[in-house]
């Protein structure tokens, strides 16, 4: 099995909506820092890839939610990621709160490197971390 990073989080009391629950558009900035802190940790650093023209970008997001986060509810997200062709990816990701193992969500988040024209170009940088 591949390698899991774990970010762990607390859900703040802005990121609920009227219901008193996590505002659904909320999970994914969990999901995008989670990633940025997997990469950051195997030493890909996007400002250094801007700099150089290549830009990671989400192409497709798939999220199943299964349970409500609520306000301080303590929960952690799981990433691995898997290489698809020479220049796609997707990231598997699971938020779960460890109090009562419940798993919240569930998401495959598919990328792409482009170039300062918007064109899909090839980083390898990915491949070592599959």
């Amino acid at each position: 099995m591949e390698e899991q990073h774990i970010t762990h989080f607390e859900v703040r009391d802005y990121e609920c909506d009227i219901q008193g629950i996590v505002n659904n558009s909320v999970y994914q900035n969990y999901l995008e820092h989670a990633r940025h802190k997997f990469l950051k940790s195997k030493g890909v650093n996007f400002t250094k890839l801007a700099m150089n023209n290549i830009n990671l970008v989400v192409i497709r997001a798939e999220i199943d939610y299964k349970s409500p986060l609520v306000s301080q509810d303590e929960f952690v997200v799981t990433t691995h990621v898997e290489k698809l062709s020479k220049i796609k990816f997707c990231f598997h990701q699971t938020i779960t709160r460890p109090s009562d193992s419940r798993t919240i969500v569930q998401a495959i988040v598919t990328g792409t490197s482009i170039n300062e024209k918007g064109r899909p170009i090839r980083f390898t940088g990915l491949d070592d971390l599959v």
